[in-house]
C-alpha cells in the first residue's frame, strides 16, 4: 500500500473545511429561495405583475397527490440504492439504457402526480401552446417566409405565445409528428419526455469520450432524478434540451464527420430557441476537450451550424429579422410587467429548484478544483508553446493552447464554468425574466456535471435530497409550461 504523503495529509485536514463549506452554501440557497418566495408573496399581494402566483416559479400553489405518486418514489428508492451501487461497475451500453429508462420513468412519474389527462395529454394544447398552431400550418414553405411578419401581437394572424417566441423550427417539430401520425397532445408530451431523458446518454457520453468515464459514472444518477424532470415531463424545452445536449456530445467524438452531426444538431437548437446563441461557450467548451483533430472539428461543426442557416434563410425566415420582433413581442406582453429587479435574483431561486439544492455545493467544489489545478494548466500551456532558438513563439500550437488548458483543468470544471456563465449571461439580458426553471434546462444538466467532484460519502445524501426537491415541488405546486 502506498504511504500517505503530505499532500494526502493536507487534504484530509482539509476536507472538514470543505464539508462546512457545502453547508454555507446551502444555507446560502436556503436563504435566497426563502427571500424569493417571501417577496414574490408580497409583490404579488401589492398587484405588481409578476404573472407567478408561485413566484419564483411560474406555477400555483396546489398541494395534491396523483397514481404517479408511488411510481415517483419507487424509481427514486431504486435509483438512491441499487441504481447508484450497480453505476459504479456496469457495462457502459447498459448502463447508458438503464439510465435513459430510469429518467424516462422519473419524468413521466412526476407528470402523472397531475394525472394523465392534465400531466400529460393537455400540458402542451393549451392556447399558448405549438399544438394550437398546427391545424393552421398548411403550406410549410409559405408558413416558413410569411413567420416573421407574424411575431408581432395585436394583429389578426398573430402567432401564439410560444411559437411567437421562438424561431419555426420549434413549430416545425410539432408539424412534423402531426404529418407522420403523431399529432395531438399525448404524442407532443411524450416526445418531449423521450428525447428530453436523452441527456442521460448523451452528457455521460461526452465526459467519457473527454477521458472521464468514472466521473461519468457519478454525474449519471444525479442527471436520472434530475428535479428539472418535472418540467421536462411535459414542455418543448425537455426536447430542446435533449437536443442540444445530443449537438454537444457530438463535438466531443472523435471524426469530423462526427462534429458535423453535432453542428447540425446545435444549427437546429438555433432555430428552436434564440437563447441558444448562449450555448456557444458550451460548444467550444466542448470543442476543447476532444482529444485530437480540435481544428478540423471546429471547421465541420461550423459547417454543420451554417448550412441549417442557410436552408432556413432560403427557405424566407432571417433569424436576425425574428429575434428583432421577437424582443418586440417580448415586451408586448408580460415581461414589460414583470419587475427586473425581482427577477434578476429571484431567476437563480427558481433555477436551484430546477437543478437541485446539490448546484451549489458541486459548482464550489469545481472551483475549488479548478483553483488547485490552475497551476498545472498553466504548465501544460507553456510547456505547449515553448520558443525556438531565436526567441520566435512556436505558431503551429495557437489553437492547442485554449484547448491543452482546457483540458488540463477537465471535463468536470470546463463544462459546467460554461454553463454558469451562459445562464448568467441570460440573467442579465433581462430576457429571462420568470419561468427560467425549464428555459435553462439545457444549461442545467451541464451545469450537474459539477457533481463528480462531491465526495463519495456524500454522494447519496445529495441524490437524495434532488429527489426530494422534484416530489416536494410536484405535489406542492401545479407547475405550468
Amino acid at each position: 500500500m502506498r504511504p500517505a504523503t503530505l499532500t494526502d495529509r493536507r487534504d484530509a485536514d482539509r476536507q472538514p473545511t470543505h464539508d462546512r463549506g457545502d453547508l454555507v452554501v446551502l444555507g446560502v440557497e436556503a436563504a435566497l429561495l426563502l427571500a424569493a418566495v417571501a417577496v414574490g408573496a408580497v409583490l404579488n399581494h401589492r398587484g405588481v405583475g409578476l404573472h407567478a402566483d408561485a413566484a419564483p416559479l411560474y406555477a400555483t400553489w396546489q398541494p395534491h397527490v396523483g397514481w404517479g405518486t408511488p411510481v415517483a418514489v419507487l424509481v427514486a428508492l431504486a435509483v438512491l440504492g441499487p441504481g447508484t451501487r450497480w453505476a459504479r461497475t456496469a457495462r457502459w451500453g447498459p448502463l447508458l439504457a438503464a439510465g435513459w429508462l430510469a429518467a424516462t420513468a422519473w419524468t413521466l412519474a412526476l407528470a402523472l402526480v397531475d394525472g394523465w389527462s392534465a400531466g400529460i395529454t393537455r400540458r402542451l394544447t393549451e392556447q399558448a401552446e405549438y399544438l394550437h398552431e398546427v391545424p393552421r400550418v398548411t403550406d410549410v414553405p409559405r408558413m416558413l417566409a410569411g413567420f416573421a411578419d407574424r411575431i408581432l401581437d395585436f394583429q389578426p394572424d398573430s402567432w401564439s405565445t410560444h411559437t411567437a417566441g421562438h424561431p419555426p423550427g420549434a413549430l416545425l417539430v410539432f408539424v412534423g409528428l402531426d404529418r407522420v401520425g403523431l399529432g395531438g397532445g399525448t404524442a407532443a408530451a411524450l416526445a418531449c419526455v423521450l428525447v428530453g431523458a436523452t441527456v442521460t446518454v448523451s452528457v455521460p457520453a461526452a465526459l467519457r469520450a473527454s477521458g472521464a468515464a468514472d466521473a461519468a459514472r457519478t454525474v449519471l444518477p444525479f442527471l436520472v432524478l434530475l428535479p428539472g424532470a418535472v418540467w421536462v415531463g411535459a414542455s418543448a424545452d425537455g426536447l430542446f434540451t435533449g437536443v442540444v445536449a445530443a449537438g454537444l456530445a457530438l463535438l466531443v467524438v472523435r471524426g469530423p464527420a462526427v462534429a458535423l452531426a453535432g453542428g447540425l444538431l446545435l444549427g437546429c437548437a438555433l432555430y428552436l430557441s434564440y437563447g441558444f446563441v448562449l450555448v456557444g461557450p458550451l460548444a467550444l467548451a466542448a470543442l476543447a476537450l476532444r482529444p485530437a483533430g480540435r481544428a478540423r472539428a471546429l471547421l465541420a461543426a461550423a459547417v454543420g451550424v451554417g448550412t441549417v442557416a442557410v436552408a432556413f434563410t432560403l427557405a424566407g425566415f432571417a433569424w436576425w429579422e425574428g429575434y428583432d420582433r421577437v424582443v418586440q413581442r417580448y415586451y408586448q406582453g408580460w415581461a414589460a410587467d414583470r419587475p427586473y429587479t425581482y427577477w434578476i435574483w429571484a431567476n437563480l431561486a427558481a433555477l436551484l429548484l430546477s437543478a437541485g439544492p446539490v448546484l451549489g455545493p458541486a459548482v464550489r467544489r469545481a472551483l475549488l478544483a479548478a483553483r488547485a489545478g490552475r497551476w498545472g494548466a498553466t504548465a501544460f500551456r507553456t510547456g505547449r508553446w515553448g520558443a525556438t532558438a531565436d526567441g520566435a513563439r512556436v505558431g503551429r500550437w495557437r489553437w492547442s493552447l485554449p484547448a491543452d488548458r482546457a483540458r488540463a483543468l477537465g471535463p468536470t470544471v470546463v463544462l459546467p464554468a460554461a454553463a454558469v456563465l451562459a445562464v448568467v449571461a441570460a440573467d442579465l439580458s433581462g430576457m429571462s425574466k420568470a419561468e427560467v426553471e425549464r428555459i435553462w434546462l439545457p444549461f442545467v444538466v451541464w451545469a450537474l456535471v459539477a457533481t463528480a467532484h462531491l465526495p463519495a460519502r456524500h454522494r447519496r445524501w445529495w441524490l437524495a435530497g434532488q429527489a426530494a426537491t422534484a416530489l416536494a415541488v410536484n405535489h406542492l405546486l401545479f407547475t405550468v409550461s
